[in-house]
């Protein structure tokens, strides 16, 4: 199958952008994956993005495989997308994958992220606060957009 890729900046591609935004603002759920020992590991998430697309936000227990996995590697990537699971999304569904680097949030930055988490999942509000849960940053190095399901384009985020 040839891609029609397209390797563009993040500065020239507002309608770009403004379409991962609009994406990421109505699904509420993502699939990350992490990996330890080679072996990878996917995980349903509820997510949330900053405006600038920077950095992702999720929730979950220290507990978990992806939390311990996180941990003795940050590389982490998701996928976010709007699939109908119709004959249709070859043509009409996008999907992001992302690539970047995942953390606990500081004690420091964590009313700032919560806030914003929490504005988009209010109905998460006691998993996240509570002690045995970790809010987790994701600075994000690229997005991967495909749509038309090969026309794909790639946006490196500028640190």
């Amino acid at each position: 199958m040839d891609y029609d890729v397209k390797h563009v900046s993040v500065t020239d591609t507002t309608t770009l952008t403004a379409d991962v935004g609009a994406l990421f603002a109505n699904q509420p759920l993502a699939v990350l994956s992490t990996q330890a020992d080679g072996q990878p590991h996917c995980s349903l998430i509820a997510f949330a993005c900053r405006e600038d697309l920077s950095t992702l936000l999720f929730a979950t227990t220290r507990a978990t495989r992806k939390y311990t996995n996180i941990e003795k590697d940050p590389r982490v990537s998701l996928l976010i997308d709007n699939r109908s699971n119709k004959v249709a999304d070859f043509h009409d569904a996008m999907a992001v994958t992302v690539t970047g680097t995942a953390r606990e949030v500081s004690s420091d930055d964590k009313p700032s992220d919560l806030s914003l988490y929490l504005s988009k999942h209010p109905h998460l509000e006691d998993f996240v606060t509570a002690p045995s849960s970790a809010l987790i940053r994701v600075t994000v190095d690229t997005y991967e957009i495909v749509t038309r399901f090969q026309h794909v384009m790639k946006l490196h985020m500028k640190q």
